[in-house]
């Protein structure tokens, strides 16, 4: 591990489209310790050779190859290939604000806290921020993240000192596997503080899980159910919160 260093962790599936904005929001950062590992999983579009132009200009950008295998699959292949202290994901087509970095790892300094994450706007894929921006709570518990899930994918920074690196669940086939992560890792922190700042930018696909609710409900209750063993009365409610909240961040202006 180096001490200070960021990993950043891309898995890649036919994302020609919205790549190179991604690593160019990531070479705009302010914060220079960073090591950028793109994983390619079986893309079947123009994908790596748009990759490895950015390869061969920037040595903290590495690419590396595997059969589709789904995102947390991607996602564990590039935590193991990881040398920094702090572990970022970030997917291929979300954005970070030049001083995401910076102000992240200030603020896990303030808090004295190994798990951060930040509010952030919604963008389409034309890149028109649509809604309103996502503005997170101040913290979270366990409890708190199973009514609602404030810590997106590419907004989460964790600091592996204290408690090692931590894989996400690959049975999942990136149903809810980033979710899950997040309540790994914070029933060993107990508690992550979010920052208020919109620092960052997620793309709402059209086409994608998160972009279509209603494909997200059974995976999200089995994850109550079955991953984190609540009952059927406690997971139906909190899937009646997740539900809630997720109507008012996604459907409401």
């Amino acid at each position: 591990m180096k001490k200070g260093l960021v990993s950043i962790i891309t898995p890649v599936y036919n994302a020609e489209r919205f790549i190179s904005q991604t690593i160019d929001s990531v070479l705009a950062q302010t914060y220079p310790e960073w090591e950028m590992i793109i994983i390619d999983d079986g893309s079947k579009d123009n994908s790596v050779e748009v990759i490895r132009k950015y390869v061969e200009q920037d040595t903290r950008i590495s690419y590396f190859a595997q059969a589709n295998g789904g995102s947390a699959a991607a996602r564990n292949n590039g935590i193991r290939r990881a040398n920094g202290q702090y572990i970022a994901l970030l997917d291929a087509d979300d954005l970070w604000d030049s001083n995401f970095l910076d102000s992240q790892i200030q603020l896990m300094k303030d808090k004295n806290s190994a798990l951060v994450y930040s509010s952030h706007r919604l963008i389409n894929e034309q890149s028109e921020e649509i809604h309103r921006p996502f503005i997170v709570p101040e913290k979270v518990t366990y409890k708190s993240l199973l009514k609602t899930c404030s810590i997106s994918c590419l907004t989460g920074l964790y600091d592996t000192t204290g408690f090692g690196k931590i894989y996400l669940r690959e049975d999942l086939r990136s149903l809810r596997d980033d979710y899950v992560y997040w309540l790994e890792i914070i029933k060993k922190t107990k508690v992550a503080y979010g920052n208020p700042n919109v620092i960052a930018s997620y793309r709402v696909m059209s086409s994608s899980v998160t972009g279509n609710k209603k494909k997200v409900i059974k995976p999200q209750f089995l994850v109550y159910l079955k991953v984190e063993k609540l009952g059927w009365i406690r997971s139906v409610y909190y899937l009646c919160h997740w539900a809630y909240f997720g109507y008012k961040k996604y459907y409401t202006k």
